[in-house]
């Protein structure tokens, strides 16, 4: 899987950060792309991964090669838990099957609003602030806007913005996808947060969190 750190050229983030600038200088609004490697580290698929593996693997050796012994099916499964758990830690694609897609929703819900927080998104003047979350390991994109965006832009709106980056990422041009969204942010805002003139850049306009 691609690191946040290194998911993005340096010529790349710059066209994101110029992308964000142009939109900013039509509104008051504050826009802030993020690209994370994971929402949370996910255990328990760990857990439950390796259990299931090793259990697999002990019955069938045992069977195998020992005439079903118990005692042999104990070390057995002993031995090999610790290197499947390692195992699917190594490999993202095996471990992101073990995890319901409802608690990943749930899991970059969480960090999208954790973030939002921890960035001072909700510290904005107008209460204008977007975060656009690209969450890698569980392939999902989450955006959040701030209270005074949602009194006058319904929540389903950004349902189309994660599409537009959704679809990028799958055709491998996640960089003009990114680029294209953070422009319908920006002439969205526009209409009801049109810049003012003392307005000031409050926010990163690229965040990348390894």
């Amino acid at each position: 899987m691609k690191r946040a750190a290194d998911f993005f050229s340096a010529d790349q983030k710059g066209r994101i950060e110029s992308a964000v600038q142009q939109a900013e200088s039509r509104t008051s609004g504050e826009i802030v792309p993020m690209v994370i490697d994971a929402s949370y580290d996910y255990p328990r698929a760990e857990i439950l991964g390796a259990g299931l593996f090793s259990l697999a693997a002990a019955v069938t050796l045992s069977w195998v090669f020992f005439a079903e012994s118990l005692w042999h099916f104990l070390w057995l499964f002993a031995v090999g838990y610790l290197p499947f758990k390692l195992m699917i830690r190594a490999l993202p694609a095996l471990k992101r099957h073990l995890i319901h897609p409802d608690e990943i929703s749930a899991e970059v819900s969480e960090r999208a609003v954790v973030v939002f927080l921890e960035q001072g998104l909700h510290h904005t003047r107008d209460e204008t602030g977007i975060l656009i979350l690209i969450s890698l390991f569980e392939h999902r994109v989450y955006v959040l806007a701030d209270r005074g965006i949602n009194a006058v832009v319904p929540t389903h709106h950004w349902d189309g913005i994660v599409q537009t980056i959704t679809a990028g990422i799958h055709a491998g041009d996640t960089c003009n996808a990114l680029c294209s969204a953070i422009a319908a942010c920006g002439q969205q805002l526009e209409t009801h947060f049109p810049v003012k003139a003392d307005d000031r850049d409050e926010l990163p306009n690229l965040i990348i969190e390894p």
